[in-house]
């Protein structure tokens, strides 16, 4: 445990640590996106996105679809469409009263991660709705970004972590979250299979 003395409460302290970047690494921050960088938004399935609310409290939520689910329309305009979740839309409440929004796309295999800044806006246009229609089910609404920056972020957190690789992943794929939900008899009773099956049939039955 750190002793009060021990906390870094400076970015002088901090950069004696850490060091200054390279310049290479300043100049790769930029304020829109290059042919690059649409070009990875389009083969991702996974973006991690960080709103804020209006007391400053930052909230994260993962989204997901088919690669390209998230659309460019400019080098500083992009698109995401919304799916059925859990309805507690504390990054959309966010958006409204804050509309500060991060992303940071994934692309399997990709060590490389895209990170984007910008400000969010909700929209309700039933044709843009239905042009991100997947499996024949519109969007529920979309979130577009006006991106202010814009930088690939180094692959060495994804190699340490060895997200890519089969071999290194756990054996045991059984659902932690199911086994918390069923401590707190969440989903009808305290047994864990039964809160695994429950959440398979939920994911089934009511992904779009």
């Amino acid at each position: 445990m750190t002793t009060p003395s021990q906390q870094i409460t400076d970015e002088q302290t901090l950069e004696t640590l850490l060091g200054e970047p390279m310049e290479f690494v300043r100049a790769k921050v930029v304020p829109e996106l290059s042919e690059a960088m649409r070009d990875f938004i389009a083969a991702s399935p996974l973006v991690f996105i960080s709103t804020i609310d209006a007391e400053g409290r930052v909230d994260l939520s993962p989204k997901g679809d088919p690669p390209g689910f998230i659309t460019t329309q400019s080098p500083t305009q992009l698109t995401i469409p919304e799916r059925p979740g859990n309805r507690l839309t504390f990054g959309f409440r966010n958006i409204i009263r804050n509309g500060q929004i991060g992303l940071m796309f994934l692309v399997p295999h990709q060590r490389e991660t895209l990170r984007v800044k910008g400000t969010a806006t909700l929209h309700h246009n039933p044709a843009e709705l239905a042009e991100m229609a997947v499996n024949g089910k519109p969007a529920l609404l979309t979130t577009h970004v006006t991106i202010t920056e814009c930088h690939f972020h180094c692959g060495k957190a994804l190699i340490r972590s060895h997200l890519w690789k089969p071999e290194n992943w756990p054996t045991d794929a059984r659902s932690i979250a199911a086994r918390s939900y069923a401590k707190q008899g969440l989903l009808g009773n305290n047994d864990i299979k039964h809160t695994e099956q429950v959440l398979d049939q939920v994911y089934k039955d009511e992904l779009y």
